[in-house]
Formats: structure tokens, sequence, C-alpha cells
């Protein structure tokens, strides 16, 4: 697994190498199999630190929302128009997709 890889991929790793050699399958390919597929799904999830270069959070209505805890992002919600919220709704759902953050959303477009 490549380094600064999620605490979650690395058990989807791990889990799928036990897999592989509990099953038989890919023989002496397995690292390389689970490696190659959890790759996959960081890519999909624009996990890659390649991708995350290129999402950029400079066209969000608030600064700096990707380190921003779920506690700050509330904060900052009532400051948005309409639009705004639709914005961050469809960044979050996309990327994150924290619950509390969806939520807070939600009651906000109401």
């Amino acid at each position: 697994m490549p380094r600064g890889a999620s605490p979650k991929r690395e058990r989807e790793y791990n889990e799928l190498e036990e897999k592989f050699e509990k099953e038989g399958r890919y023989k002496g390919r397995e690292e390389e199999v689970a490696a190659r597929i959890v790759n996959k799904q960081r890519k999909e999830s624009g996990e890659t630190k390649e991708q995350k270069g290129k999402q950029g959070d400079a066209a969000l209505p608030i600064k700096n929302y990707q380190q921003l805890t779920v506690t700050e992002i509330r904060s900052r919600l009532d400051e948005l128009t309409a639009a705004q919220v639709r914005k961050i709704r469809s960044f979050e759902a996309a990327h994150k997709n924290r619950k509390g953050v969806l939520q807070a959303l939600e009651r906000r477009s109401k």
C-alpha cells in the first residue's frame, strides 16, 4: 500500500490479501492484486495524491473547506446563499460524504 493511504484502505487491502490467500486465488500475486484493487478504489474516490491536487477547494464558497471539521463547517453554513449550499452539498457528497455535514446542509436548505 502506498504511504498515506487511509486506515480504511489499509484494512481493505489486508482483508483482500487474506481472502485471496485463503481461497488460493492469484498464487504468489495476492499482495499485488489486492494493492491494485485498493488503488483503483482510491482513484475512483478521488483519494490519490494526484487527484487531491486537482480537486482543490478554491472554487468552494467556504475557504479551506477540506481541512475543516464538521463543527466548523456547520458554524459557517448560515453565511451561504442557497446556490452556495447546493455547491457545498454536491462537493461533500462526491468527496468526503460526511453524514453530519450532509444533515446540516439539508436542514439549512429547508
